[in-house]
């Protein structure tokens, strides 16, 4: 039997979007994603943001003297909020937003994973790092960071110590990464066909992989599609990228954000 996900029901074209990693050092990216914001709000029924909107979030008490470029995202997130339902989830790097961010923002706290209804059928969203299975290392760290008496602990530091940790854990990613076989950290299909069977569905929209893309395969004789979430970075002078997935009753499509030459 299907597991009992709640399901989000839209009727009309649904936008979504991950993987921004707001923060501080990336001014295009964030003028970029306020653009994005009032696209949606004009243009989408539902906005569904389904994890590292920020490059890191160590609790809500960052909102307690916010830096300019937060100021600015709180208020995009807000202005968007109000006219439209717009639905958050916690990524691998903003995993502790919390209620008080929510209710800062006029968002909703998106389920991990959900189910969501559009008129194109039925979709299995999530961030997508839960079901990167053969990179054992973060699937330990990943266990032990979403322990509630691990984050209560760390929650109970000065909001500095925990800034500087972020970046060191961020540090010490990158690092990893660099030594990591680049399949590793991409998702295990066994762990993408067992996520599908379990909540009866046949398609999957995901980010955190930064590998975007339409993957179609077969499953139990049928068809099945892994729809993938790209990255922001629109200060990367090399590869200036991002985007989002439009869902209508066509079904999904990519749609790019062309950087300013």
């Amino acid at each position: 039997m299907p597991g009992s996900l709640i399901t989000l029901t839209f009727n009309g074209p649904v936008w979504v979007a991950s993987d921004m990693h707001l923060g501080p050092n990336g001014p295009a990216t964030l003028e970029a994603f306020l653009a994005f914001l009032q696209g949606a709000a004009e243009g989408a029924c539902a906005l569904l943001l389904p994890g590292d909107v920020f490059d890191a979030w160590v609790g809500d008490d960052e909102l307690d003297a916010p830096a300019p470029w937060l100021q600015e995202v709180v208020a995009g997130l807000r202005a968007a909020g109000a006219r439209i339902p717009v639905y958050l989830a916690g990524g691998n790097r903003d995993f502790l937003m919390g209620g008080r961010l929510a209710e800062a923002t006029g968002t909703h706290r998106l389920p991990a994973p959900a189910l969501i209804a559009t008129d194109a059928g039925k979709f299995l969203l999530s961030h997508g790092d839960e079901l990167c299975t053969d990179d054992v290392e973060y699937q330990q760290f990943r266990a032990m960071v979403r322990d509630p008496q691990w984050q209560a602990q760390f929650l109970a530091q000065p909001l500095a110590a925990r800034q500087a940790m972020a970046r060191q854990l961020r540090e010490r990613s990158m690092a990893e990464k660099s030594r990591k076989a680049a399949d590793i950290m991409d998702v295990n299909q066994q762990a993408v066909e067992a996520a599908l069977r379990a909540h009866g569905v046949t398609r999957m929209i995901h980010g955190h992989t930064h590998r975007p893309g339409r993957d179609v395969f077969e499953m139990d004789g049928r068809r099945c599609e892994r729809w993938v979430l790209p990255d922001w970075d629109l200060d990367d002078p090399a590869d200036p990228r991002g985007g989002w997935l439009e869902i209508d009753r066509d079904g999904p499509a990519y749609h790019d954000i062309a950087p300013e030459r």
